[in-house]
């Protein structure tokens, strides 16, 4: 699969408005590693599961593809941001304890990908991906974010994205699969901050390429309605499905 870059143009914004996740999930993730010495942050993007990483162990290699992203992404003196691919990370054999893969496994060639994470990993290593789709906030905003998601910018998702919308669950996992407990991201947000939000999808950045305008300003009366009161600051969720697998203790 060649490279395909959707966040470059709005990496700024990325790591402005995306939501952050919780840190009870880094803490779950340390507690099964078998070691805290060295995790591998892949595709990083804005870099916040690499600075939450940071907390648990000695040090993070977080790489991305995307330069801008790197350059853009919150620095920490524990987190080491390198531009790399998934598939070729030129990392040493065996270093690893933790491999984490945040909002971003739909993009790999997971032929190419499993592999490598397979390689780098110490024994009985882990690697851990996840993904969340559509934002909960009450049922008249999420039935107009809905509507902008499927009908508005929905031809201009990339077909990558129906792995999302499948929460990785149709995906090939081969690793020894644990069985780890729920999580969700949570936010308050403005209606202006979701709006931020919603820019930064990829599919509304397509769709501003494509028609020269902001997709946005097709939705944005009814957002205003529904969120009723303009300046009201609202409660977020995003459930994330999440899926850990440890590679084999003799190798």
């Amino acid at each position: 699969m060649a490279f395909q870059d959707h966040f470059s143009r709005q990496s700024a914004e990325y790591s402005k408005f995306r939501p952050h996740y919780p840190d009870s999930l880094f803490k779950y993730l340390a507690g099964v590693s078998p070691s805290h010495g060295v995790a591998w942050d892949c595709a990083t993007g804005n870099g916040q599961a690499a600075v939450a990483l940071a907390s648990f162990f000695d040090h993070v290699i977080a790489t991305d593809v995307s330069e801008k992203q790197i350059h853009n992404a919150e620095q920490n003196p524990r987190v080491e941001y390198r531009v790399g691919t998934a598939e070729k990370c030129r990392l040493p054999t065996r270093l690893i304890d933790l491999i984490t893969v945040a909002q971003a496994l739909h993009w790999f060639d997971l032929d190419r990908f499993y592999p490598e994470a397979e390689r780098v990993l110490k024994p009985g290593g882990v690697l851990a991906v996840w993904c969340y789709n559509l934002l909960e906030i009450e049922p008249e905003i999420d039935a107009v974010v809905n509507r902008f998601y499927n009908e508005v910018v929905g031809e201009y998702w990339a077909f990558e994205r129906r792995i999302v919308e499948e929460r990785y669950q149709t995906i090939a996992f081969p690793f020894a699969e644990m069985e780890p407990p729920s999580f969700a991201m949570r936010a308050r947000w403005s209606m202006e901050h979701l709006i931020g939000y919603l820019q930064t999808w990829s599919a509304s950045q397509t769709f501003i390429v494509a028609n020269g305008s902001d997709p946005i300003d097709l939705i944005r009366a009814d957002l205003s309605e529904a969120w009723r009161e303009p300046n009201r600051v609202r409660p977020v969720n995003w459930p994330l499905s999440l899926r850990v697998g440890r590679t084999a203790i003799k190798q």
